[in-house]
C-alpha cells in the first residue's frame, strides 16, 4: 500500500464527542468518502494481501462496508454480496442466514444477514470493513460463511484495533492501525 494513501486516511479521520450522556467518542471517517484520491487507491490497496487467495466474492456489513465492499469487489473484478442488519430498515425479501456477534466494545450483540442465494458452496469470500475494533462482527459473517458452505480467504479492513491475536485468527489486513487515527483504546464492556 502506498504510505500516501495511510498518511491520508490519518490526516482525514476525526473524533467527535457526540454530547451530554455519551459514553465515548465517535469515529468521523466521513472525509474519507468525499476525498476522490481515497475513493481511488482504496479498493485496491484492501485487496492486495488476498489476491493471491482469489476471492470469488466480498462480504461486508452494513453500513459503512456497504462502501468499502463494493470498491473491494471492483478491484478483483468479483461480486459483492451485503450482510444486512435488522436495525437498517433495509431487510430483503427472500430466505435469508442470520448470525449473531458476539458483544462488541460496547456489549451490544449484533445480528447479521444474508441473502441465501448469494452465497454458497465454491464461494471464497473476502470479508470486508471499515474499522475492526474487536472481531465480532467479523466472527458472525464467519460464522454466516460456514453455514452456507463457503470459504473465508480473511478480513480486510481500512483500520483495525483489535488485539494482534484476534487478527490473527481472524486472519485481518488492515491499511491503518485504529491508534494511528487517533483512537481511544478499544476496552470491551464486560
Amino acid at each position: 500500500m502506498p504510505a500516501e494513501l495511510s498518511e491520508r486516511l490519518i490526516r482525514l479521520a476525526r473524533w467527535i464527542d457526540p454530547g451530554r450522556g455519551a459514553t465515548h467518542l465517535v469515529s468521523d471517517v466521513s472525509d474519507w468518502w468525499r476525498d476522490p484520491v481515497v475513493l481511488a487507491e482504496l479498493g485496491p490497496a484492501l485487496v492486495a494481501p488476498f489476491r493471491a487467495a482469489q476471492p470469488t466474492v466480498v462480504l461486508a456489513p452494513a453500513v459503512t462496508g456497504l462502501l468499502v465492499g463494493p470498491l473491494a469487489a471492483t478491484a478483483l473484478g468479483v461480486g459483492f454480496v451485503p450482510a444486512h442488519k435488522p436495525g437498517d430498515g433495509r431487510l430483503p425479501a427472500g430466505p435469508l442466514t442470520w448470525a449473531q456477534s458476539p458483544p462488541d466494545f460496547r456489549g451490544r450483540r449484533v445480528d447479521l444477514a444474508v441473502r441465501e442465494r448469494h452465497l454458497g458452496p465454491g464461494d471464497r469470500v473476502l470479508v470486508v470493513d471499515d474499522w475492526v475494533a474487536t472481531g465480532a462482527q467479523v466472527r458472525a459473517l464467519y460464522e454466516i460463511c460456514a453455514t452456507r458452505g463457503a470459504e473465508v480467504v480473511g478480513t480486510a479492513a481500512v483500520a483495525v484495533e483489535c488485539p494482534p491475536e484476534v487478527a490473527a485468527e481472524l486472519r485481518v489486513r488492515g491499511l491503518v492501525a485504529g491508534h494511528d487515527l487517533g483512537a481511544p483504546p478499544v476496552t470491551p464492556s464486560s
